[in-house]
């Protein structure tokens, strides 16, 4: 969009909306940046803040490092768009999104990604391994859903929702990861340790030889170990140096 546009998309909205137009560009941006899109077939969505139920979702058919705050699409729980834009949605897309959002009032953001390491480990029968450190702070939160096929079909989601519960890591049983966080920073830092460790795992299995597991207990406690890594902040621990490293890319998400 042009500068023009960008302008009047910010008279249609609220300034907190905006800022939270800024910040899931940004995790777009950042999602290509660490190689976890899947050319234009995923989505992050962010739910707008008051009672209305709307979301903003990316322009169907952009690249995630071509989205920026006003080319994302407001919409609602239906997908059908609040404000006017020139960019196709993609309603069976915001299946998997909308069926969480609805059930998660905690969850501000949804994020969902294809990657190699993800789909292998999802494809394992076992799943994630207690193998690392990371895979620790996975598993204290950690659900999974069968594959039903493309997920477009409106009767999957009570059993997307069942099988989620409260947890915040989903693995979806050959097709990929999905996180989810009460903001967009959040649901980011997860999905950077869930992808991580499921890499982790691809690694060590490959080396062939027998694996060393963490004890359950050290599972049990990992929570707290979160909050002391973070000082309690969760993905605001790290966004701002996130933010720093995009803006030294390329800050044109802002737009």
């Amino acid at each position: 969009m042009n500068a023009t546009s960008q302008s009047e998309i910010q008279k249609l909205v609220s300034a907190e909306e905006w800022q939270l137009r800024v910040d899931l560009a940004a995790c777009y941006r950042l999602v290509a940046l660490y190689g976890w899109s899947d050319l234009v077939f995923t989505h992050i969505s962010a739910r707008v803040p008051g009672p209305e139920h709307h979301f903003l979702i990316n322009p169907y058919g952009l690249m995630f490092d071509e989205i920026t705050a006003s080319s994302l699409i407001k919409v609602d729980k239906d997908c059908n768009k609040v404000i006017d834009s020139p960019y196709p949605v993609n309603p069976a897309g915001f299946v998997i999104h909308s069926a969480v959002h609805a059930v998660r009032e905690d969850a501000q953001c949804v994020l969902h990604t294809h990657t190699r390491a993800g789909i292998a480990v999802s494809a394992q029968k076992n799943g994630v391994l207690p193998i690392s450190q990371q895979s620790t702070f996975v598993l204290a939160s950690l659900a999974y859903h069968d594959y039903e096929g493309v997920a477009f079909r409106d009767d999957e989601k009570p059993r997307l929702q069942a099988d989620m519960g409260n947890a915040n890591f989903l693995m979806l049983r050959n097709h990929g990861l999905l996180t989810v966080g009460k903001t967009i920073a959040d649901a980011f830092l997860s999905m950077y340790t869930f992808e991580n460790t499921c890499q982790i795992q691809i690694a060590a299995q490959a080396g062939g030889g027998e694996l060393t597991q963490v004890d359950p207990r050290i599972v049990e406690g990992v929570g707290h170990a979160m909050k002391v890594q973070t000082g309690g902040m969760g993905g605001a621990f790290v966004w701002p140096s996130l933010i720093r490293k995009l803006d030294r890319v390329d800050p044109n998400y802002k737009n």
